[in-house]
């Protein structure tokens, strides 16, 4: 895409100083595989499945403070280009917790595979070391609960945004679970809990056969009656997709919950705001997935309330 030179100089800048602050604008280092992103950008949607209320501004956010994977960068270019190629978001892509200092701007928060405590620099950063940081970190962290369960805006996650901030239960509880191992990382069947929620329109009815590493979810920390519960619960969260163990004798055996019940994605409310997640994105082919990325868009819309699901019900994560 062609850019006049001050948006070139502004965006060169932005790499400098760590913070990436246009569109596809990224440290070298932080850059997609040029034949991921063809594929990716060939399998995008022509249209987006509702008009947006008003011109919609998301953060995507890549910091890993725990394991990094290999698909971020491509995953951040896919948020970005879905919202280029549809017109339904424009986005500012960063890997810096300082983003989260001010969050006003913006209509929703995308966080793709942020894993460990991603509002801490990545493991290696001195800074991460700096006693302040936690300060920060705390901060930022109720900067974002205010931003959806206050300022009625959006949250949407991507893989392994669950598998973040063991030690926070009211992070557990907006995202709607926590990464418990992936048993499976094989083809396995995906079926539709909602098949005519308006964000599953895009699969077939017998929901869809997928390659990519598989979540399951476990109980972490306590409620406020002292009780252990588990953060993923269908009281809770709208599943949307969920493991078909009945495709393959070998599947529901390997994974630990007693109902075989294993979501892949769900929606939730939480306080004034809107939560979209889905634990698929570990391998890059996933972001080249045509009914994939039509979901993915489906659910964003979703969290910056341009997309209603009225199957959704009134399930709830408390404001606190």
């Amino acid at each position: 895409m062609r850019r006049n030179q001050m948006t070139s100089r502004l965006a060169a800048a932005a790499c400098a100083m760590g913070l990436l602050l246009s569109g596809s604008a990224r440290a070298a280092d932080r850059t997609a595989k040029p034949d991921q992103v063809k594929k990716m950008e060939a399998a995008l949607p022509d249209k987006a499945p509702a008009q947006p209320a008003k011109p919609r501004k998301v953060l995507v956010y890549g910091n890993a403070e725990g394991f990094v994977h290999s698909s971020i960068e491509l995953g951040e270019e896919t948020i970005v280009k879905l919202g280029e190629k549809t017109g339904a978001w424009t986005a500012t892509v960063s890997n810096d917790p300082a983003s989260f200092d001010d969050l006003s701007s913006y209509d929703g928060v995308v966080l793709v595979s942020t894993t460990g405590h991603f509002l801490l620099p990545r493991k290696g950063n001195e800074k991460a070391k700096d006693p302040s940081y936690k300060q920060k970190e705390h901060q930022r962290m109720q900067n974002l609960f205010d931003f959806v369960k206050k300022d009625s805006k959006g949250l949407a996650g991507i893989h392994a945004a669950t598998d973040a901030y063991y030690d926070n239960r009211q992070y557990g509880e907006l995202i709607g679970g926590y990464f418990n191992q992936h048993p499976w990382n094989e083809k396995v069947g995906i079926k539709l809990d909602h098949p005519n929620s308006p964000l599953t329109k895009m699969f077939k009815k017998n929901g869809i056969d997928i390659a990519d590493e598989i979540y399951q979810f476990s109980p972490k920390g306590k409620n406020k009656e002292g009780k252990e519960e588990q953060t993923y619960s269908r009281k809770h969260d709208h599943v949307l997709l969920s493991l078909d163990y009945t495709t393959d004798g070998r599947t529901a055996k390997k994974g630990k919950s007693p109902d075989n019940d294993y979501g892949v994605a769900w929606t939730r409310t939480a306080g004034t705001g809107r939560v979209f997640y889905c634990s698929l994105g570990h391998r890059e082919e996933i972001y080249w997935n045509p009914v994939i990325l039509k979901f993915y868009l489906a659910g964003i819309q979703y969290a910056l309330g341009d997309l209603p699901d009225p199957t959704a019900g009134g399930r709830t994560a408390a404001a606190k």
